[in-house]
């Protein structure tokens, strides 16, 4: 009995946390990082100190709940930046990263920041918006990107996304391919665009000097 009663223990543990866990991606996925602690608890079916318990600090709990799509924008933009066609390559990042978010509604907030105090991804950010500005620089000097685009730009793109979270994930992901396909084209290079307003200054805001 000695001998079972610490396993099962053990096994309880990882089960509440996979529960907790699955319910974070699930309530940030579609409401955002504004979701409760109280409310993801609820909905995994465990008590309050049992959450905290496992992840002391919301913070905590967002960054378990995202590891896998830190990876998944990181493989992202490593890949763009390897293509040697750097059109692919930024038209890549521009289909990848909004499917990527159109999955996880919590996962655009937390790479902007929208909640500084929840979680810090500053570092993966930081390095991000360097790989997406080089191969977005490759792309101009390649006369396949309008001239005038600016970093600013790809964060409109990922805030306008953000008015899909009320859809399933099935609709999500197609109405992101379809934005996708039409903010390529837009951003395409041609002789026919006329120039762009000003740019509102995002960058500052979001990605800490």
């Amino acid at each position: 009995m000695s001998a079972t009663l610490p396993q099962n223990l053990r096994s309880d543990a990882q089960e509440n946390r996979d529960r907790v866990l699955a319910a974070a991606r699930e309530l940030f996925g579609t409401d955002g990082l504004h979701v409760t602690m109280r409310e993801i608890a609820r909905r995994a079916g465990v008590g309050p100190a049992t959450l905290y318990r496992r992840f002391p600090t919301k913070a905590d709990l967002v960054r378990a709940a995202f590891v896998n799509e830190l990876d998944a924008c990181r493989s992202i933009v490593v890949d763009a930046l390897a293509d040697v066609d750097a059109w692919r390559g930024f038209r890549g990042i521009i289909e990848e990263v909004l499917v990527l978010n159109a999955r996880n509604q919590g996962f655009t907030d937390a790479f902007l920041a929208a909640y500084p105090n929840a979680v810090d991804f500053r570092t993966q950010r930081e390095q991000a918006v360097r790989a997406i500005t080089a191969v977005a620089r490759r792309a101009i000097d390649a006369g396949a990107l309008r001239a005038d685009f600016v970093l600013d730009d790809f964060l409109v793109v990922l805030l306008g996304a953000r008015g899909l979270s009320r859809t399933t994930e099935t609709e999500r992901v197609r109405a992101a391919r379809r934005y996708a396909a039409l903010v390529i084209d837009g951003l395409r290079a041609s002789d026919r665009h006329g120039p762009l307003p000003p740019a509102p200054r995002l960058v500052p805001s979001v990605i800490p000097a």
